[in-house]
């Protein structure tokens, strides 16, 4: 009685696994580099390992390839939820994979406005990145008109909030003070809106008198106020 196999013929009990030396007989064997195996010890010694769990990948199973390994299909899921793939398909970090929420939750950079992660679009600005919806002033949450912004404190604002927050907004017109200003009970005022409070007339800031928090000229506080 002979076994014919590999194109050679050997006497049954020298047909054996080259590794553990257990006559293969009539079971399934595979052939390594003109060597008999076993089924256990080729799938042990060749086969791809599941990058999970660590066992054999088997010729007749389903196997998934991703990250330059090896999967049992069952067992490529997150790393962080557990969840299987959906058609988002993954994403990879130091050599994990992860489902689209839990990559961008634990991973992406935070938008300085709302604290969320950032999944698409962004503007960087004060040394810092934004949702573009959440680049706005702080104060009264208005866009910016072609991207001109103020910073106050690391925060953006528009101008007349961070002239507000500056305490250089005038006094008298409400409107941001660029250039001279006239300080006076403890306000500002642009020099011309610096005016008697009763008769309309510029005052100079040492020529006035004050009244109930509104300056006046001399003549017209006289005939108010004796």
């Amino acid at each position: 009685q002979v076994v014919t196999a590999m194109g050679r013929t050997w006497h049954p009990e020298h047909f054996v696994c080259v590794h553990c030396q257990v006559e293969i007989g009539s079971r399934n064997f595979f052939e390594k580099d003109g060597q008999p195996y076993c089924e256990e010890d080729y799938h042990s010694l060749f086969s791809p390992r599941c990058a999970y769990c660590n066992e054999a990948v088997m010729d007749n199973q389903r196997v998934v390839t991703a990250l330059d390994r090896t999967w049992h299909p069952e067992h490529f899921f997150c790393a962080q939820c557990g969840r299987p793939f959906g058609e988002e398909g993954f994403h990879e970090r130091d050599g994990k994979p992860y489902c689209r929420q839990d990559y961008y939750g634990m991973f992406a950079p935070k938008c300085n406005g709302c604290s969320r992660a950032i999944m698409q679009n962004y503007l960087s600005a004060l040394n810092t990145v934004w949702h573009p919806e959440c680049f706005i002033c702080r104060e009264c949450f208005t866009p910016f008109i072609n991207g001109s912004f103020f910073e106050h404190e690391g925060q953006p604002y528009c101008e007349v909030h961070y002239h507000e927050r500056r305490g250089s907004l005038c006094s008298g017109c409400q409107k941001p003070i660029t250039g001279r200003c006239i300080s006076a009970m403890a306000k500002k005022f642009h020099p011309e809106h610096f005016v008697c409070a009763f008769c309309l007339k510029q005052l100079n800031k040492g020529t006035f008198k004050e009244q109930n928090d509104k300056p006046y000229c001399q003549p017209c506080f006289i005939k108010l106020f004796g």
